[in-house]
């Protein structure tokens, strides 16, 4: 039998996760590991080493412990795509796939570590409430990891019925598009229904996942496109759109529409994480005007032929964006300084333990020559 013959064999054996994204390339990818009786799987959601794993067969529940390196990255995340074990006690999940995409985002611990929130996903959805004051920057933040992963960005404006005056939402959607380059904006209200069937054409098909801080509307929208009210929902405060975590584990679940949703718990951090061409692409007019500036290295501080400067003052440019563009960019060089400094830290620490372990085998060889 091909290898061809046998990803076509394996895509109809478990056609039953089509909905869940299952194709003819992921049956290509998982074909190694059939041989040893494992069964392919999408994860639709982790918790404390355990994660449930939809297949042909069903839901199961497998333990994640085989496959957590002492890299963050590399743990099994929702929206994985793995090969687990189709018995046992416990059951294993023994690898995940190659991946498609992947969101992370930087913890707040000092290790400088990332923290991957999503895998396999074809469009990232920011959600931005209506109800407080457009935080600009927050929204490039957001975008420029979107844009990182790999994925497509799309902002939704939620509770769009807040702002009644048609001109007054039309101003806004156009604050957001200047800062959100190549990226489709969408207002919806989910407790008006408008908007919901463009952003359920737009996402359908593929996966998506919800993005944004707590009160931002995400479960609300996420039980609209689900069709049922699958995630507890609860009031943000009036006072700045804040409110509890109603999210608190990443689920993925099927939308009636076809594709599969990620709803995400409410994120109040979200630093960057070696997303250089991110957040190149977030301000792609910043590094297009670049490109005519005097010198390559220009910092667009106060150097002499500076094409960024000259549009600041010519009005094509606002200082926010430029000011938002510095401040992302003096982030990410931070932080891919302080990764490379652990990585290689942790490099010498094991050369200095295989040189240990090294030094005592000839030690003993010695010993036994004497």
């Amino acid at each position: 039998m091909t290898s061809t013959s046998r990803s076509t064999s394996l895509f109809t054996a478990h056609s039953a996760l089509t909905p869940y994204g299952w194709d003819e390339d992921w049956a290509d990818a998982f074909a190694p590991h059939a041989p040893e009786g494992l069964l392919p799987g999408r994860v639709l959601r982790v918790d404390r080493g355990q994660c449930d794993v939809v297949t042909a067969d069903g839901v199961l529940r497998a333990d994640t412990a085989f496959v957590t390196p002492h890299d963050p990255l590399r743990v099994v995340c929702t929206g994985d795509w793995v090969a687990v074990e189709p018995a046992g006690t416990p059951r294993y999940v023994r690898t995940y796939l190659p991946r498609r995409t992947a969101f992370v985002r930087s913890t707040s611990s000092k290790r400088s570590e990332g923290q991957i929130l999503a895998a396999n996903v074809d469009h990232a959805i920011v959600a931005v409430s209506m109800a407080v004051e457009l935080d600009l920057a927050r929204i490039e933040r957001f975008l420029a990891l979107a844009w990182e992963s790999g994925a497509q960005p799309l902002v939704v404006l939620t509770k769009a019925d807040l702002v009644p005056d048609p001109v007054t939402l039309a101003h806004l959607v156009q604050d957001v598009e200047t800062s959100a380059p190549g990226v489709p904006v969408l207002p919806v209200s989910a407790t008006l229904g408008e908007g919901l069937d463009v952003l359920a054409a737009v996402v359908g098909g593929g996966t998506a996942v919800l993005l944004g801080q707590s009160g931002a509307g995400k479960s609300t929208l996420a039980n609209a496109l689900l069709g049922e009210d699958v995630m507890d929902v609860q009031a943000a405060r009036d006072v700045d759109g804040k409110g509890r975590h109603t999210t608190t584990t990443r689920n993925l679940l099927v939308m009636p529409g076809g594709g599969v949703l990620i709803d995400t718990p409410g994120l109040r951090g979200v630093g960057l994480w070696d997303a250089g061409s991110g957040v190149g692409q977030v301000f792609a007019e910043i590094e297009e005007l670049a490109r005519d500036c005097r010198f390559h290295d220009c910092a667009h501080e106060s150097e002499p032929g500076c094409a960024v400067l000259a549009a600041i003052d010519s009005g094509e440019l606002s200082e926010r964006r430029l000011e938002s563009y510095r401040k992302l960019m003096r982030e990410n060089q931070r932080i891919v300084a302080k990764t490379d400094a652990r990585l290689r830290a942790e490099i010498r620490k094991e050369w200095k333990r295989r040189g240990a372990i090294g030094k005592a085998a000839m030690e003993a060889k010695r010993g036994r020559l004497r």
